[in-house]
């Protein structure tokens, strides 16, 4: 059974939005948080999340996980050095979501998505 396998398609094709999640992630742990729509940020959310908790396991079988998502090896090692051991002691809830209003543009309703914790200023500090 399919039953609640749905996720938000975005408008794009598999692979287009597989590689804007892939870049998106790749950003938010490059640079702690980032601004984006509102829907790319909820679409993003369990991406993130999941990969942070295969990160917090270590083993060589979960960076080659993540490498397969991620395809940026810098990225990977910032994920298994930096980001991992904030939340060693945290079982979930590994970003969060700010609304910050709408884009000037074409009035998208735009947040913020970052890490909890003290993760926003290591990261930034590290680069």
């Amino acid at each position: 059974m399919r039953h609640r396998k749905h996720h938000g398609s975005l408008g794009l094709v598999t692979g287009h939005r597989r590689a804007l999640l892939s870049n998106l992630a790749a950003a938010l742990i490059t640079h702690g948080k980032i601004e984006t729509t509102h829907a790319k940020a909820k679409a993003m959310r369990p991406y993130v999340e999941k990969l942070v908790t295969l990160a917090k396991d270590g083993s060589l079988h979960s960076r080659r996980q993540v490498l397969a998502k991620l395809n940026h090896r810098d990225v990977v090692d910032r994920l298994f050095v930096t980001v991992a051991p904030v939340f060693a002691e945290r079982a979930g809830g590994y970003t969060r979501i700010i609304k910050t209003g709408f884009r000037v543009g074409d009035a998208a309703p735009k947040a913020i998505i970052e890490f909890v914790d003290a993760i926003n200023t290591d990261v930034a500090a590290s680069e």
